[in-house]
């Protein structure tokens, strides 16, 4: 389905194909209000520069429920050190960047300048939150995506130094399960996920989690990180 810009809806998520999973339309914008509708139905944008923008519901979907979320030992142990600082919120334009950079087993990326633009957008207006890990002043690892009410949608992450990116993702979710949220949405499983703890969902029982959630009052602004290992 092709949607009409000036017309911020789409269609339901049932309609969303099988090859390509989850693909449901193509078109529309990025200002925060098509983004707001979007990921409140369940819904994001994926896309390559050559492409219009095209909105996304997979099934199954990645997720990581908070409350059940245990830390490996191995990254224990890493925590143990405290080799990293963590902090949230202060350098979102460099974390989205660091992301966009090129990786090994990918050719070119799916943040587009006018997705970098968009999400920075929504950091101003409180709806975007990056974690940045910090060794010597110098950012090693992090993470960005979106919040609304209790729900947090996983964007997109990256390292520099070895177990940075799941040091990032630790504290987010620790502070996540102490602000009382329910949910979050990593979208489509891979195996860095997997060994994060994250898990597949039926369309189904991820949306009924989704509606409960972002009914929540938002999470706490502006966001301060309390949680710490030990």
């Amino acid at each position: 389905m092709w949607l009409d810009h000036t017309v911020v809806d789409f269609p339901p998520t049932e309609f969303a194909l099988d090859d390509p999973n989850g693909l449901l339309a193509a078109g529309g914008g990025l200002t925060p209000e098509w983004l707001v509708e979007a990921y409140q139905r369940g819904v994001f944008p994926w896309y390559s520069d050559d492409q219009p923008i095209l909105w996304w519901s997979p099934s199954p979907r990645c997720v990581v429920i908070p409350r059940n979320f245990r830390i490996g030992r191995t990254l224990r142990k890493v925590l143990r050190r405290g080799t990293f600082s963590v902090t949230f919120d202060q350098a979102f334009p460099e974390v989205i960047e660091a992301c966009r950079e090129p990786r090994a087993d990918e050719a070119g990326t799916w943040i587009t300048d006018e997705m970098c633009e968009a999400y920075i957008d929504m950091h101003h207006q409180g709806f975007a939150h990056s974690v940045e890990v910090w060794r010597g002043g110098q950012l090693v690892g992090g993470l960005y995506g979106i919040a609304l009410g209790r729900v947090f949608f996983g964007e997109s992450m990256f390292h520099r130094e070895t177990d940075a990116s799941k040091v990032a993702f630790v504290h987010l979710v620790r502070q996540l399960e102490l602000w009382g949220c329910p949910l979050i949405d990593c979208q489509v499983s891979n195996p860095h996920l997997s060994s994060l703890g994250a898990v597949e969902m039926c369309r189904k029982d991820f949306e009924q989690l989704l509606a409960d959630g972002v009914k929540q009052p938002h999470f706490p602004q502006p966001w301060k990180l309390s949680w710490t290992y030990g």
